[in-house]
């Protein structure tokens, strides 16, 4: 039981300093971030090989408190430079930035590979391809090859709305009622007029014309619609 309460606590320790770093160290590491991430994994993860709980949490939390110092001084652009990588580019107007290749490692498959994953094949129809600081690849099309907006044709479009979820997974989602200044009452009603129940729903959203949008866990037949087609042996 002492290995099972040693091995909860280092779990919900590690767990909490990363919430305290934010999302930003988990989401999208810099060189520096993953420098940090493995400290603190090697730091925590320590009581499970020494019987020195207290002084392998006092590490963590120290490892923390500078890396959150770090974080804030990195704030400042001329620090911005010596903690963070500047980003490289691989393409410049079409041509390839053979320096830019040669500097993140790069051979030129695996940039053509990158480029496939983002939609383009013809190397000679992109503005500039960067590689950030985080190792992802930003490409931005020329003029001519970049997708049509509707302000290219004068056109107004409706404000994009986000549906907002009353019910995932069987359970209702009270803060966002709340926030739509409805109540459990309606909800039950609308789901009478649809002979549903909250225990059958995966998701239930509210919609811009204040109608449900329900997807429930019955599956229609297919019928041998070739639209329907799913891959794999489920069909």
């Amino acid at each position: 039981m002492e290995t099972f309460y040693r091995t909860l606590i280092v779990f919900v320790v590690g767990y909490l300093f990363l919430r305290i770093t934010g999302k930003k160290a988990v989401a999208q590491m810099h060189t520096f971030d993953l420098l940090y991430i493995l400290i603190l994994t090697n730091i925590i993860s320590s009581p499970l090989e020494v019987m020195n709980m207290e002084k392998a949490i006092t590490y963590a939390g120290i490892t923390v408190i500078l890396y959150k110092i770090f974080i804030r001084l990195s704030l400042h652009n001329k620090l911005r430079w010596m903690l963070y990588e500047s980003p490289t580019v691989l393409i410049h107007n079409g041509d390839i930035d053979r320096k830019g290749l040669k500097k993140v490692r790069m051979p030129m498959n695996e940039l053509l590979s990158h480029l496939r994953v983002k939609g383009y094949t013809d190397i000679q129809s992109i503005s500039i391809a960067v590689m950030e600081d985080t190792g992802s690849i930003s490409v931005i099309p020329k003029s001519d090859y970049r997708p049509v907006q509707p302000k290219d044709l004068n056109l107004h479009v409706k404000k994009e709305y986000i549906p907002i979820p009353l019910i995932m997974d069987g359970q209702v989602v009270y803060h966002n009622l709340k926030y739509l200044q409805l109540d459990h009452s309606w909800l039950m009603g609308e789901l009478e007029k649809r002979g549903e129940k909250i225990e059958s729903i995966t998701l239930a959203t509210y919609q811009d014309d204040g109608q449900l949008f329900i997807d429930n866990n019955e599956i229609t037949g297919h019928q041998s619609n070739l639209y329907n087609y799913k891959p794999g042996r489920d069909n």
